[in-house]
């Protein structure tokens, strides 16, 4: 087992890594910029080391983190997720140096994260993808060429893009000529790359993953799926598991689909599968090679601790259960708490949190880094808080939801909660009727009031009493 690992993260995954390791009596060290100093993730690891004042700089230096992982007798790293956490290069260093990764080789990385290659692995293995090109393209005459060949919509993807950047659809052929540089100059500035592809456009279709884990035995096993849909610009805000929309065939048939991709690149640690679907038809999107923010809700409905399958498997020893012994009960759901203002745009909201109470319950679980007095910082992700429930069916863990929301209280910033209320009272979604059209076709949940609760008022007064006493 491994002795010693640092946390190449922030936030709340580096707690939920800091918390495995307590469980496997691993000792953690954090790293921090300048503006997490006070992190929580700072606080709870036993050790904990600065990078630097520049918020990122220090966070995306893959050798400053090797060498400091070896200075300070660290035997692995877990890059947890973002950042890093796909950087094949990052992955190959620490082979090179004799770390532990906790993650796929670098290779994989690499070849998955290269999403025109990707495509070429799940063609070579039976896994279906959507129709569109069999590489990068060389230019603008190509795109319409093939365009015009499997017919419009189609996405313009940058092919190292991921995060939901780098992505275009276009109607027509004057779209296509508008967004095809416009991608090229997102992807080079995001990702380094220029090279983009092009892929037929799914109107509307269900996006589902699976969890898979994977051992050095040649062991692979999916967690069953989650399901997407509920998201907004290609980005995430509820994640469910399992999908209430799928058939227990369907469920069968997209789960061996994800095994059968992780076998065919010789995956090894967690990775999600994703696929969208459209009626009983399923096509390959891309692959995760890292643990996934959503995978809390895998956890609740299988009772499997994904972040420490990834650290007994990075130790050398196989998975914990074969594919026989999962199985999953009840539903889950978990709201993304984004620092931000939904009926502005959705404008970031940083800033101080002058009072936090957390939710609880029975199946409830919180996964933070927030507290009382914690200064969100404007450099890194809107996402402060993860809200999962669980209840044993569908009907039960809406009003679990919505009983959960309505117990927390988060103040000194706008935040998402309550917008998610508004989404869970939706009878398409308490039907579990939807796909990834839901949020952009129903922006009148946008309209909700900002008249705050009772409890909130009292809560606020006592804050400017208290604040005026101390002055």
């Amino acid at each position: 087992m491994l002795k010693k690992i640092l946390i190449a993260n922030r936030g709340e995954i580096a707690v939920r890594i800091v918390r495995a390791c307590a469980e496997l009596n691993i000792r953690s060290v954090a790293i921090y910029t300048e503006p997490d100093r006070y992190g929580l993730h700072v606080k709870r690891a036993d050790e904990s080391y600065s990078l630097g004042d520049d918020p990122l700089a220090g966070y995306l230096d893959p050798l400053r983190i090797v060498n400091l992982a070896l200075e300070t007798g660290c035997d692995a790293i877990h890059p947890g997720y973002g950042f890093l956490s796909e950087n094949a290069e990052f992955a190959r260093i620490c082979e090179q140096k004799g770390i532990t990764f906790i993650g796929p080789s670098s290779q994989v990385i690499h070849r998955m994260g290269d999403k025109t290659q990707a495509r070429d692995a799940m063609r070579e293995a039976g896994v279906p993808i959507t129709p569109g090109s069999e590489g990068n393209l060389q230019d603008l005459d190509e795109a319409i060429a093939l365009a015009e060949q499997i017919g419009y919509p189609v996405m313009i993807k940058a092919t190292s893009g991921g995060g939901g950047r780098g992505i275009r659809r276009c109607d027509s052929k004057q779209e296509l000529t508008q967004q095809y540089p416009r991608v090229i100059s997102e992807a080079t500035k995001a990702f380094g790359s220029a090279e983009v592809f092009l892929e037929k456009c799914i109107v509307n279709p269900r996006h589902i993953e699976v969890q898979i884990l994977a051992d050095d035995e040649g062991n692979v096993i999916h967690l069953f799926e989650r399901d997407c849909s509920i998201q907004r610009r290609n980005q995430k805000l509820i994640e469910i598991a399992p999908s209430p929309q799928l058939t227990d065939d369907l469920r069968e048939h997209i789960g061996s689909l994800a095994v059968k991709a992780a076998q065919a690149v010789g995956y090894k640690n967690a990775g999600t599968v994703e696929f969208l679907l459209s009626g009983n038809e399923v096509y390959f999107m891309e692959m995760n090679t890292r643990v996934q923010v959503e995978h809390t809700i895998t956890e609740q409905i299988t009772g499997v601790d994904i972040v420490r399958e990834q650290i007994r498997v990075a130790s050398g020893l196989a998975l914990s259960h074969r594919q026989e012994d999962i199985s999953y009960r009840g539903y889950a759901l978990q709201f993304r708490i984004n620092a931000e203002d939904p009926k502005n745009d959705f404008l970031p909201s940083f800033g101080r949190i002058s009072h936090y109470y957390a939710p609880g319950g029975p199946g409830v679980r919180v996964d933070t880094a927030i507290y009382t007095g914690y200064e969100i910082p404007p450099f890194y992700d809107s996402m402060c808080l993860k809200l999962i429930v669980w209840a044993l069916s569908w009907e039960e863990v809406i009003a679990r939801g919505q009983r959960a929301l309505d117990d927390m209280r988060l103040h000194g910033i706008k935040t998402t909660a309550t917008y998610y209320k508004q989404i869970l009272q939706h009878p398409d979604f308490q039907k579990g009727d939807f796909d990834t059209s839901f949020v952009p076709d129903n922006m009148q949940l946008l309209q909700y009031s900002d008249k705050r609760h009772p409890s909130e008022v009292a809560l606020a007064i006592a804050a400017a009493i208290a604040a005026y006493s101390a002055a």
